[in-house]
């Protein structure tokens, strides 16, 4: 059973949580940063088909939705790293769920 028996609320927030990950590229690069902190390169090389213009939008915008936070360190040589926030690791069960329904889809659809 959904939680909000009014269906028009219930998509009101089904709504803000689609337009927050939005698009091809968003929760392919929040799967990326699950794992830790990544430098914009480390993001290019494991979201594989973006482009660099691509993921560098996207990461504007998943800053401004404060799913991912951009860190610069001053070391002997400036790094820029990006890496989730408390608010974006909330994401974690649904990344899983959509990665365990994505297998389990695959089966149906394809056969393997």
């Amino acid at each position: 059973m959904l939680p909000e028996k009014d269906c028009s609320k219930a998509m009101r927030s089904i709504k803000d949580a689609l337009e927050a990950v939005e698009g091809k590229w968003k929760l392919l690069i929040l799967y990326a940063l699950c794992s830790g902190p990544k430098r914009f390169r480390e993001l290019s090389r494991e979201v594989t088909g973006i482009t660099d213009k691509t993921l560098s939008k996207e990461l504007k915008v998943l800053q401004e939705n404060k799913l991912i936070k951009r860190e610069v360190n001053d070391s002997f040589s400036q790094t820029i790293e990006y890496s989730m926030t408390e608010h974006g690791m909330s994401l974690r069960n649904v990344l899983f769920e959509l990665w365990n329904w994505g297998l389990a889809h695959r089966k149906e659809v394809i056969g393997r």
